[in-house]
């Protein structure tokens, strides 16, 4: 009997010790990949790891950065994976990432790797502004196709115009801070003053300006080119434009959060995230992946758009991003959509 009561008693403590092990291998990973994408991502992952248990958060790149800075001081997720780098550099000055210097990190390029040694971020791939155009609600309504970001201030297409507001979305950012470096400050808020007048309105996600193009719900869509190139494929009536004057663009971007309790396990995320099944992965809705030579066309993707993404400065849009919304927020949220 006692036999029995102590090998009961070794079996409970060891079912409390698995009990512990697995709850090591839990991860909270914050993200904002596109919903359709992360779901893919997560089973690739779970097939390579079927011992690390991922509880998701997602929201929109603003959403999610946002929170982040709000939990610094208790800090709820272990790993980033797919925010902007921009939103990475501003969670690095506060000193909320912990330097990791993942396994095939020399297969990137070193543009997708942060300049720390190790680095505190590493990116996965990358996504351009781009326009989405309705071909058919726009003949109905006899607007031109523009082919510049300054043919959008035009009269004509008044109130047929929705954009990204950079406060919730990544891309809304990019644009802002790309007109920034492009035209300089003063043209630059003078050109989104003028846009403005044309906004009907200002949506909280960056893809869906380019979905409701796409559904000829308003015949022009700021949006990204790879959400245009997806609409596409499914028969939505769209051009995908790429203005003359360039685009901006931004990296998904990966980091370990400082004070993980699961360290090990976060690492290995990381190390899969920039591995070349991953790249595959990222390859299906993204043309500019971080391991070059990985990428394979992607259907309806414009053609010069690589051409066209602007020498982008991403200190310049990290270190003035509160200072940039804060005068966008001023000026234009009265077009926004409510939450």
């Amino acid at each position: 009997m006692q036999f029995l009561r102590t090998l009961g008693l070794s079996a409970i403590a060891g079912l409390m010790t698995a009990g512990a092990a697995m709850a090591e291998t839990e991860l909270t990973v914050y993200t904002a990949i596109e919903a359709e994408d992360l779901k893919r991502y997560a089973e690739k992952f779970n097939e390579d790891h079927p011992d690390i248990k991922i509880n998701w958060v997602r929201d929109s790149t603003g959403v999610v950065t946002a929170k982040l800075l709000a939990e610094k001081n208790n800090p709820q997720a272990d790993v980033i994976w797919g925010l902007a780098a921009t939103s990475l550099l501003l969670l690095k000055s506060e000193g909320m990432l912990e330097p990791y210097k993942p396994e095939g990190v020399e297969k990137l390029d070193p543009k997708f790797v942060d300049k720390s040694d190790p680095p505190a971020w590493v990116g996965m791939d990358a996504w351009v502004a781009a326009v989405c155009f309705n071909t058919v609600e726009a003949e109905k309504l006899g607007l031109p196709q523009p082919t510049s970001w300054k043919d959008l201030t035009d009269p004509v297409y008044k109130d047929q115009v929705i954009m990204p507001n950079p406060n919730s979305s990544g891309t809304g950012f990019l644009d802002v801070s790309s007109w920034l470096q492009m035209f300089g400050e003063d043209e630059g808020w003078a050109y989104m003053d003028a846009l403005h007048e044309n906004i009907a309105r200002y949506t909280h996600s960056g893809s869906k300006p380019c979905k409701l193009a796409a559904a000829g719900e308003i015949p022009i869509g700021i949006s990204f080119a790879f959400r245009g190139a997806k609409s596409k494929a499914d028969g939505a009536p769209i051009e995908i434009i790429v203005p003359e004057e360039g685009v901006g663009w931004d990296m998904e971007a990966i980091a370990i959060v400082a004070g993980t309790d699961a360290p090990e396990a976060a690492r290995t995320l990381v190390d899969w995230t920039i591995s070349e099944k991953a790249m595959e992965e990222y390859n299906v809705g993204y043309a500019v992946v971080a391991i070059p030579g990985i990428a394979k066309p992607v259907e309806h993707f414009p053609e010069g758009l690589e051409e066209a993404m602007i020498d982008n400065d991403f200190e310049f849009a990290a270190n003035n991003r509160e200072r940039i919304l804060e005068e966008w927020q001023k000026r234009y949220d009265s077009k926004s959509e409510s939450e």
